[in-house]
């Protein structure tokens, strides 16, 4: 017969092993979790506080003393929102100082000092402030705007300097931890996980972001990004955020990007990179369909520049580039990177997928320019005809309008309806070609899209401003 005491006993011997159980497994779980103090305590010294003053004409603070305040001025200037003290009606203009905050971190014992090129941008003055509350009026011996990049110098000797690590030894999912001093507030440390590596961002191709979820906040811009070995891997230099603050999405500059910029400024205070001359885009399903494809790989020609290197190459619209100086093109973002990192007037190879078949083409690569010129702005007014299969109503281009094309052909997206309006294309854009042929005008265009079959999905290459790009379309008898 069970007995009741007996029962007892053996509930409690079960529920101590269930205790023995769960606190050895949090006693391993925590064995796992990385141990930041020592990071803390050597590398911080190295990380430095960064102040910058400004003296800017503006009407008054309509915001009542945060003019002044360099934590929400930093917030306004980085993230997007309009500066305190803008234009307001007649107000009268006023010169006053302007000050934001950064971060940056000693690359060398005689002071030279990386950080983020918008931190420093149209400085009047940059303090250095270190861990031990010496203050430096630092010198910005140059930066680099593409890849966000500025090296400063301070007189002083002696100093704790980072360790350098290696990016491309970072995995996904690797602890990392960021100092700097979000809001002013030095030596802060924060710490996630690497999420991501490299990442293309909007107008930022030469740099294959890291992606960490570590929180970084206006202050930290120009910071270094550890590893858990104490090397520095990165500069956090981006967030992506609709508060203004960390939302778990933030993006460092590798540290080889940047300790080569930094040895190109140092050496002679200009940035050379290799140019090619194009417009490029990733290549969807529906666009690997359109050009038929087998996968997505390569990089797709969207766009040739007249008298570009890759015009006189051969390159034309609509080529998949593969390979670029026999390093292969996985995505459109390792193309930039694989150019930039060329020496101007080098030939190179550039394998390209041209309608179904590979070409070999030797590019001498010209240097980059520092700044794009405006392609085209496109007028209105044209006549409306009716739209067609995939929903485009379109009108051939006036003599100016070819002008601002360098006399190439094309036609003015009156309206967009339908299957294009959902796939992107709107009014006021420019049609340069349809499935790799160039378009002249309204009826070629239309005998062109009568021979795709319903169903099938037509590559429509669309200029909008400097920017050209293929608009995968699908093609439907549906009105």
């Amino acid at each position: 017969m069970f007995s009741v005491t007996k029962g007892k006993g053996m509930i409690k011997k079960v529920v101590v092993i269930f205790l023995f159980l769960f606190i050895f497994s949090g006693m391993a779980f925590a064995k796992e979790l990385p141990d930041f103090t020592e990071l803390a305590e050597k590398q911080g010294p190295s990380v430095v506080n960064i102040s910058v003053t400004q003296m800017v004409q503006g009407n008054g603070n309509p915001f009542g003393g945060m003019q002044d305040d360099e934590q929400f001025n930093e917030l306004f200037r980085r993230f997007g929102f309009p500066v305190p003290g803008g234009p307001r009606g007649q107000a009268p203009q006023q010169e006053f100082k302007s000050q934001s905050l950064g971060s940056g971190f000693i690359i060398s014992a005689d002071g030279y000092i990386l950080t983020n090129a918008h931190v420093i941008n149209a400085a009047d003055e940059v303090i250095v402030k270190l861990s031990d509350r010496r203050e430096f009026k630092a010198k910005i011996i140059g930066s680099d705007r593409r890849t966000d990049v500025a090296l400063l110098k301070i007189d002083a000797s002696g100093l704790p300097k980072v360790a350098i690590g290696d990016a491309n030894q970072l995995k996904v999912g690797e602890w990392v931890a960021a100092i700097g001093s979000p809001f002013g507030l030095e030596n802060t440390m924060t710490a996630g996980i690497v999420s991501a590596k490299g990442r293309a961002l909007p107008q930022e191709n030469f740099v294959p972001f890291i992606q960490t979820d570590v929180a970084i906040n206006p202050g930290n811009s120009g910071g270094p990004l550890f590893n858990l070995k104490g090397e520095v891997v990165g500069i956090n230099s981006q967030i992506y955020s609709r508060s203004g603050g960390s939302m778990g999405l933030s993006f460092a500059i590798p540290i080889d990007v940047a300790m080569d910029i930094s040895s190109q400024i140092k050496a002679g205070g200009k940035i050379s990179r290799g140019w090619l001359g194009v417009s490029i885009q990733e290549i969807t399903k529906d666009l690997a369909e359109s050009f038929g494809m087998k996968n997505t790989n390569g990089a797709l020609v969207a766009g040739v520049e007249k008298g570009g290197p890759a015009e006189r190459s051969g390159l034309i619209p609509g080529d998949v580039i593969l390979r670029f100086d026999n390093k292969p093109i996985n995505t459109s973002s390792d193309l930039p990177r694989a150019v930039g990192g060329v020496k101007p007037g080098k030939v190179a190879n550039v394998e390209v997928l041209r309608k179904g078949s590979i070409k070999t083409l030797p590019v001498t690569v010209g240097e980059a320019p520092n700044d794009k010129d405006e392609v085209s702005s496109p007028s209105k007014g044209a006549a409306k005809p009716e739209a067609n299969r995939i929903g485009l109503t379109l009108n051939e281009l006036t003599p100016q309008q070819k002008k601002k094309l360098n006399g190439r052909n094309g036609l003015l997206v009156i309206d967009s309806q339908g299957a294009s309006a959902t796939a992107g294309i709107r009014r006021g854009d420019i049609v340069l070609g349809i499935n790799n042929a160039e378009v002249s005008n309204v009826e070629q265009f239309a005998k062109t899209l009568a021979t795709i079959s319903s169903g099938k999905t037509v590559a429509v290459l669309v200029l909008r401003g400097e920017s050209t790009l293929y608009v995968p379309i699908k093609v439907t008898d549906t009105k």
